[in-house]
């Protein structure tokens, strides 16, 4: 077995304070050893929002881009289009060479403390495989999604050192975060607690409850396995 160092992987519903409590984890790591941070999130939130910001074509266009998105984590349908599924895989792309550099990271000896962490349990959303929730709509089509299904898989075979779960509810979630998607926001909160990471050690944390309490906690948790 591959001797890597201790990696943290903070999870849970967008709305749940991911982003600020890998922060402060980070900072308490670096005071006792070698630490670093990866963002292992797709970025496709920031796109859209770039998108919408061009003259007359950019709401348009970020609309029909979420519709298709929404078609791709939806079992029942169709993968919509080849087009589609090239942005999709190119995604997954890219966070394959963000893992990479988790991995040379914890090689190095370094603690990494991310935000999000892919996983192959539920696909089309929630850093699942983007290609294998929806029926591919040709040969090539499915080729990418046995593709990127393997990428994830490789992915998710590296069982976190610990997996710190923020858990809320889907209304305390939509008013952290009011611009989002309702109906994936319903999804994620629904899945959240049945997500292993491989059986990995989990901490489960209400993201409601006091923040300091909340940070005393997660600190406690890492300070066992770091």
């Amino acid at each position: 077995m591959e001797k890597l160092a201790p990696l943290i992987a903070v999870v849970g519903c967008d709305g749940s304070g991911k982003s600020t409590l890998a922060a402060e984890l980070l900072s308490h790591v670096k005071k006792k050893r070698g630490a670093e941070t990866v963002y292992l999130g797709l970025g496709s939130g920031a796109l859209g929002n770039r998108i919408k910001q061009w003259p007359i074509i950019g709401g348009p266009l970020a609309r029909f881009f979420e519709r298709r998105a929404a078609l791709a984590r939806d079992p029942n349908a169709e993968m919509p289009g080849l087009f589609t599924a090239i942005v999709l895989y190119r995604y997954s792309l890219k966070r394959k060479r963000q893992f990479e550099r988790l991995l040379e990271m914890r090689r190095s000896g370094q603690v990494v403390v991310t935000d999000r962490y892919p996983q192959i349990e539920v696909s089309g959303f929630y850093d699942g495989p983007g290609l294998s929730a929806g029926r591919a709509s040709s040969s090539i089509v499915k080729a990418l999604a046995e593709k990127e299904r393997a990428i994830y898989s490789w992915m998710a075979s590296f069982v976190p050192t610990l997996v710190i779960r923020l858990n809320i509810e889907a209304e305390d979630a939509l008013i952290r975060k009011p611009d989002h998607d309702a109906e994936l926001i319903l999804r994620k909160v629904e899945v959240t607690p049945k997500l292993t990471f491989n059986n990995a050690p989990m901490i489960d944390l209400d993201a409601t409850m006091d923040y300091a309490e909340e940070v005393r906690l997660a600190k406690a948790a890492v300070d066992k396995v770091i």
